[in-house]
């Protein structure tokens, strides 16, 4: 079952569509020299989406926590994935350490982190789960929904490694995206390969800098394909030093985002798309789809009540918010029955290995969808989306449309490689 786009434009994207399967030899090619140069990382997941005129990643994510919205009959691209990846890290790797998320009482995380678990098992790895909270001092069961359960480990650090009683790993897998800053216990682990790195961690990461790194992709992809970038590319500003509890810095918030509504308004026009721009303001920092709003008039910014002020104050993990990102809004055309649904691609290494929808009955076509509280239903997608169809009607074959998600998806892991590349505090300086 694959929604259906519910809007007239979509023109574009069947163009987009057609252009791409037209072009597959050559972007499998153009991504190929692109990973001789740089290394993906270890697994990721990319939120797309599908306004009919335009098709643009918006979050990505380096620290995927949905594992278990797959289909279950796309594991195994996932367990070759993940053999692929470990054997380029640590060939003679036996003992995986995995550092899930302290919120131990979220049954469907915790479902991600046994998908995980049987995952690098049936990679051929040993793999157990070594927790930050200082709360567990012994390993400790959590339920999981389907009556089986996990296991967690408190952290043991002796000299320069880290691992839990009798375990030596070799590698460790963060899947904790580290907002509330970098435990001291994750620092100088020199002897052991630590992924993803620090600096993909939210103590550090800015969506700002992996946007900047996507817009440069973008004019390189659409180069290939001779076609205006905008189309994938949604546009973004920045504004720091803010304090929405106070009010401050909310003249220049406001000033900037005007600034895209009318850059959005010029490429509506130039496209004869006769919508209402909006853009979305978020925390530069952080996940979980705390910090944002959406924002159709930058007149609103203006007169923010104290709700909305209090909401945009802190993100995951209490941090304060003083940095946000303004991003072009890309409205989200496709449907199941009658709901909004987003299309979320999973990649592990340079692979994709499956996605699934979010499906979203309460939330219109310009809120964001991975909201607390928010009751999506996630749809995995059914079909691969490494076959597609050639000779297909655009817009008509379900793979078709995976191929294209999956080749945006793969367009937004590569700008994270080249964001990691420039942040990373210990990369060689070359003069």
């Amino acid at each position: 079952m694959v929604p259906h786009l519910i809007t007239a434009l979509n023109g574009p994207i069947n163009e987009l569509e057609q252009r791409i399967l037209e072009s597959m030899p050559a972007i499998e090619r153009w991504f190929r020299l692109e990973w001789m140069e740089h290394t993906p990382p270890f697994y990721s997941s990319v939120d797309v989406r599908n306004a009919g005129f335009k098709l643009a990643p918006v979050d990505t994510n380096l620290f995927p926590g949905g594992f278990n919205n797959l289909n279950p009959e796309m594991l195994p691209l996932a367990v070759q994935a993940a053999m692929a990846a470990i054997e380029k890290i640590c060939p003679e790797a036996k003992n995986l350490l995995l550092v899930p998320e302290g919120h131990t009482r979220n049954t469907f995380y915790l479902a991600n982190v046994a998908t995980l678990v049987r995952i690098f098992t049936q990679a051929g790895l040993n793999v157990r789960l070594g927790t930050l909270d200082p709360a567990i001092s012994e390993p400790t069961p959590l339920a999981l929904a389907d009556g089986s359960s996990l296991t967690v480990e408190p952290l043991l650090r002796t000299r320069g490694r880290l691992g839990l009683k009798d375990f030596d790993p070799c590698t460790i897998l963060l899947n904790n995206d580290l907002s509330a800053g970098v435990p001291s216990v994750l620092e100088g682990l020199h002897e052991q390969y630590l992924l993803p790195p620090l600096h993909a961690g939210w103590a550090v990461r800015r969506k700002h800098n992996h946007f900047r790194a996507y817009e440069e992709v973008a004019k390189k992809f659409a180069k290939l394909l001779g076609m205006d970038p905008w189309l994938i590319n949604p546009m973004y500003a920045t504004v720091g030093e803010l304090d929405f509890g106070e009010g401050q810095g909310l003249e220049a918030l406001q000033t900037q985002a005007d600034a895209l509504l009318t850059k959005v308004r010029r490429k509506y026009k130039e496209y004869g798309i006769n919508e209402k721009p909006f853009v979305i303001v978020k925390a530069d920092a952080g996940t979980y789809g705390m910090g944002i709003m959406t924002v159709r008039d930058a007149k609103d910014l203006a007169d923010l009540n104290r709700k909305t002020r209090n909401k945009m104050s802190v993100s995951k993990d209490g941090q304060p918010i003083s940095e946000v990102i303004i991003q072009e809004g890309v409205p989200t055309y496709e449907r199941v029955n009658d709901a909004v649904a987003e299309p979320v691609v999973y990649m592990m290494d340079r692979y994709v290995v499956g996605g699934f929808y979010r499906v979203h009955a309460e939330r219109g076509i310009d809120e964001n969808l991975n909201a607390p509280g928010s009751s999506f239903v996630p749809l995995a997608f059914a079909e691969s989306s490494q076959l597609p169809r050639p000779g297909v009607k655009p817009g008509a074959s379900a793979p078709n449309r995976f191929y294209m998600y999956g080749v945006i998806a793969r367009l937004a892991m590569l700008a994270a490689s080249y964001e990691l590349e420039v942040t990373d505090p210990e990369a060689e300086v070359y003069a």
